[in-house]
């Protein structure tokens, strides 16, 4: 007795209440049908039955134009011959009964017309049920097995409000984290959630509670979905897998239903992980700066947090969303106690790299050539998917060109192709176009040689490429970094203008090539001023900032109109001053330059050892200690540098004429300061890090922009 008490006094009263909200609906669809049959009946009789006069009734019998005649108790329905159709229905005409005896002696029987006497029912209230009362009934019935069928969905309009949650049980997955390379921290974190999972006692003994979700951060093709179902696949439980976008429709209130059907399901099926992927397009913050005002996604999120904080976590449910947009994401969302954890998902290191590649030649058969660690220098900045792309265009050239297994020339082609495309055998170049090209690439090369803080050159070619570049310069760094130090940056900078000042200096006029060497140079030049404060005139002060950082890192001023125009004269002497030490460089190198251009017109292709060589040739340097291994095709320039005396007197007339030119103070400047640590994924660190061997190709994109 006291358990059916309980049973009836524990019912969800939102329950009950959605029960007479049914029922309510379905009482008020009952009477609007009742007071529509009554409605339409009245309708379909006012213009279907017309009243006449007793002597028009005569006059039409007397005419022969009557069919039929029915006598009722107190009128006469007549039907005539000439049917008259209104609506497709046919109209009949009524006059009211007058005692006339000679009417069905006379006229009925003369005119040979048809005629009846209804019979008086007495059953008026059996033809009321069958008439209105049934079908009401019916269709009340009916409007109920509806309501219930569609709330069972979780909205009115049945299957749109239901979740469309894919599940995948560990073995449908088949992703474990030793799938998953280049990722050990955000690895770490998700184990522990795969020991929650597993044994969930030992934390509880000590007062832990389980996590109850955790948000993956970062850019795109950096892993995010494939460590999540990796975690789903480690601890063996089932992986619910949605979209942000899964849940927003045209209809208000959908997305807040499939987010209850969601918990719904994982609820029973506990314990489980609900993973929903770009989380941020229903995350947005609800405020008007980044888009807010959208009723069925505030609708979503409001539901979402409701749910986050109403289940039990100690069942064993966790959530995980990934993003590369966190700035947008409203704050109440990324508090603790929904997601307790944020797992940054960063572009891998070097090492991170070298691990990536094996993981992906694993079906892959490699000839011993392969040397995933030169692959992983020449790749800085890429990620997961990039790398994999990679492995598989290396894969295709080498059946293209009839190996049997990839060699290390094969994985360089296929980095050459994802940068810059493919060989474009079919635009061939003027002998002028050829000679312009090629001392802009020269002056690339040439001055980055001249340079202590440059890097490396290990290619340079003047054949077009797919993606519209004309030639290029790839330069590979000799170890993996983090951070620039300003002579560094000033050197970069230097390296870019180095094939706009080769032309100048040789040609005596400029082209349209160096248009993508002028953007990026300005590009760093301003985040010199404006980020890294490298600027003597402004100083440490931050004058940007970054926006999108794990996207397109597009930045924003945060000064007055008359600060901007500052930056900008700022800006304007920085690559004025860098383009003076390029020609310098250019002009008193002159003779290397013109050998190396000319040797480049003949081949096309140079190597980085055969550019050093024709280099060393020209300026008396003996090749004292070159790693001449097989198979090797760049020189630690570096090294080389700091080794040779006679390249001493470069640096020293660089460091004379930073001192005595005014040009120059900018080079001279103080010690180099490094970037700060938390700054090192911007502009700057766009070039060096992130992605400088696309950064690197000097000259590359911009000689198609006539």
């Amino acid at each position: 007795m006291d358990f059916n008490n309980n049973e009836r006094n524990n019912q969800d009263p939102n329950k009950r209440k959605k029960n007479k909200t049914n029922l309510l609906i379905c009482l008020m669809a009952a009477l609007f049908a009742i007071g529509l049959i009554f409605f339409l009946n009245s309708e379909i009789q006012r213009n279907t039955e017309k009243e006449i006069t007793y002597t028009k009734f005569i006059e039409m019998l007397k005419k022969d134009q009557v069919k039929k005649v029915t006598f009722q108790s107190n009128m006469i329905v007549i039907e005539p011959k000439t049917k008259e159709k209104v609506a497709m229905l046919t109209v009949t005409y009524y006059t009211g009964y007058v005692n006339d005896e000679k009417l069905v002696q006379d006229l009925l029987n003369k005119y040979g017309v048809e005629f009846t006497a209804e019979i008086q029912s007495s059953s008026g209230i059996m033809d009321f049920l069958l008439s209105y009362i049934l079908p009401i009934a019916g269709l009340w019935i009916l409007l109920w097995f509806f309501m219930r069928s569609a709330t069972k969905g979780g909205g009115i309009m049945g299957g749109v409000g239901k979740s469309n949650a894919k599940m995948y049980v560990e073995k449908k997955t088949g992703v474990t984290f030793k799938d998953v390379a280049g990722e050990e921290e955000a690895k770490e974190s998700l184990t522990e959630l795969v020991d929650f999972l597993k044994n969930p006692d030992k934390y509880k003994k000590i007062g832990a509670r389980l996590p109850k979700g955790a948000l993956l951060v970062g850019p795109p093709g950096t892993g995010k979905t494939l460590l999540a179902k990796a975690l789903a696949g480690e601890a063996g439980v089932p992986f619910f897998s949605l979209s942000g976008s899964d849940f927003v429709e045209m209809f208000v209130g959908v997305g807040a239903s499939r987010v209850r059907d969601l918990f719904k399901q994982a609820t029973s099926m506990a314990p489980c992980i609900i993973f929903i992927d770009e989380i941020d397009a229903i995350g947005k913050s609800r405020d008007s700066q980044y888009g807010g005002g959208n009723d069925e996604r505030e609708q979503t999120l409001n539901q979402l947090l409701s749910e986050m904080d109403g289940f039990d976590s100690s069942k064993g449910i966790i959530i995980l969303g990934a993003t590369n947009r966190p700035e947008v994401l409203d704050k109440a969302l990324l508090r603790p106690g929904r997601f307790d954890r944020r797992i940054i998902v960063d572009k891998p290191d070097l090492k991170g790299r070298v691990q990536i590649l094996k993981v992906h030649s694993k079906d892959v058969k490699l000839d011993e050539t392969v040397d995933f660690e030169e692959i992983a220098l020449a790749t800085s900045g890429a990620v997961g998917a990039d790398l994999a792309n990679m492995m598989n265009e290396a894969a295709i050239t080498a059946v293209k060109n009839g190996r049997k297994a990839v060699s290390q020339k094969d994985l360089f082609e296929a980095v050459e192709l994802v940068l810059v495309g493919k060989e474009k055998k079919d635009r061939i170049l003027s002998q002028e176009e050829r000679r312009i090209v090629s001392y802009h690439e020269v002056g690339h090369a040439l001055v980055s040689a001249l340079q202590k803080d440059s890097e490396p050159v290990q290619k340079i070619t003047i054949v077009p490429r797919t993606m519209g570049a004309l030639g290029y310069v790839m330069q590979v760094p000799e170890e993996e970094k983090y951070l620039n130090t300003e002579k560094e940056i000033r050197a970069m900078l230097v390296g870019f203008l180095g094939g706009r000042a080769a032309e100048e200096i040789v040609f005596d006029t400029v082209t349209t090539g160096a248009s993508n060497d002028i953007e990026k140079a300005t590009r760093i030049a301003r985040a010199m001023v404006t980020q890294y404060g490298m600027s003597k005139k402004f100083g440490l002060m931050g004058l940007e900032s970054q926006e999108n950082q794990y996207l397109n890192g597009r930045t924003v001023l945060n000064c007055s109109d008359m600060t901007a125009a500052e930056i900008d004269k700022e800006v304007m002497h920085i690559l004025k001053v860098s383009y003076e030490e390029a020609k310098r460089l250019l002009s008193e190198n002159r003779e290397a330059l013109d050998k190396i251009a000319a040797f480049l017109i003949e081949k096309e292709t140079i190597t980085g050892k055969e550019f050093m060589k024709i280099f060393h040739e020209v300026k008396g340097i003996p090749e004292l200690e070159e790693k001449k291994q097989e198979g090797e095709d760049r020189i630690e320039m570096p090294e080389a540098a700091k080794t040779g005396d006679e390249v001493q007197p470069v640096k020293t007339a660089e460091e004379t004429n930073a001192e005595n030119s005014q040009n120059q103070q900018k080079l001279e400047g103080k010690p180099a300061d490094e970037a700060p640590a938390d700054e090192t994924p911007e502009s700057a660190e766009a070039v060096a890090a992130e992605s400088p061997n696309e950064d690197e190709m000097r000259g590359g994109s911009s000689f198609d922009r006539k």
